[in-house]
């Protein structure tokens, strides 16, 4: 692929697909040509059922920096006298990409390599696993220009750490250490610079050798639980339960556990 393609696609294992960002020396900071191509390769992720574990990071030394502010003379005159192709740019742009990502039923890991900050942290919040490199950084520096988190960070970073620690964050335009990040709730594991491609990678070989339709039907239980009642919630696993149970991948799970050896999903 291109060294100026936005993304660089690969397969670094079976079932398992890496998207990096790739602006590294704008860190990574997203453009609308990167939206596109990062919303089409979500589709295309989705829909191949040899696909079974996404990994999104960042080519260099920065995860994604948020929305590249390069021109922003340029792009203040644009929003000033069109303001509302601005917003449909925003919509159709990273707004889409933070909702695709929420809403997949497969499993996405942020490998997050260097900053992640404004709306790079909202694409790490968006995916369902944060393994952050021991030198990385993250936080929300919208303030710093007088912007605001509106890639989704209004949304995700209250809910990922409190509405009080969202605030000082984004109020304060705060930056926070890996190590920092774990402890308010933002990072899922923090390991060494030179082993977190190693890392992320071993976590989607294990997550790959589930039954994809078991994570599947999991994952979108889990998340639409979070906005429902327990009754709701229990309806929903109880349809979940109607396609789950008939599958071949739950008699290979009980014939497996019966002859002591570890069972060959096949998402059927």
């Amino acid at each position: 692929m291109s060294e100026h393609a936005p993304l660089i696609i690969e397969t670094p294992a079976t079932y398992i697909r890496r998207i990096r960002l790739n602006r590294p020396k704008q860190m990574n900071a997203y453009t609308t040509q990167m939206c596109d191509a990062m919303c089409d390769e979500l589709d295309a992720y989705l829909k191949d059922d040899d696909l079974r574990v996404l990994i999104v990071t960042g080519e260099g030394r920065g995860f994604c920096a948020g929305g590249d502010v390069s021109n922003a003379d340029t792009d203040r005159a644009h929003l000033m006298s069109q303001q509302l192709s601005h917003a449909r740019e925003m919509r159709d742009g990273m707004h889409k990409v933070i909702q695709t990502l929420h809403h997949l039923d497969k499993p996405i890991i942020a490998a997050i390599n260097g900053p992640a900050v404004a709306g790079g942290l909202a694409l790490a919040l968006a995916c369902d696993f944060r393994i952050a490199a021991a030198s990385a950084k993250l936080g929300d520096t919208s303030g710093r220009f007088a912007l605001l988190p509106d890639e989704g960070g209004g949304w995700l970073f209250p809910r990922a750490m409190g509405l009080d620690k969202a605030l000082q964050m984004t109020l304060l335009a705060e930056t926070y250490s890996a190590d920092e990040a774990m402890t308010l709730g933002l990072v899922t594991q923090v390991v060494e610079d030179d082993t977190l491609e190693a890392t992320a990678l071993e976590l989607a070989t294990r997550l790959a050798a589930q039954s994809p339709l078991a994570v599947r039907l999991a994952k979108s239980m889990m998340r639409n639980g979070l906005d429902l009642t327990l009754e709701q919630s229990q309806r929903e696993a109880a349809l979940a339960v109607m396609i789950a149970n008939p599958s071949d991948d739950v008699a290979e799970g009980v014939k497996a556990f019966f002859e002591k050896r570890a069972p060959v999903f096949s998402g059927k």
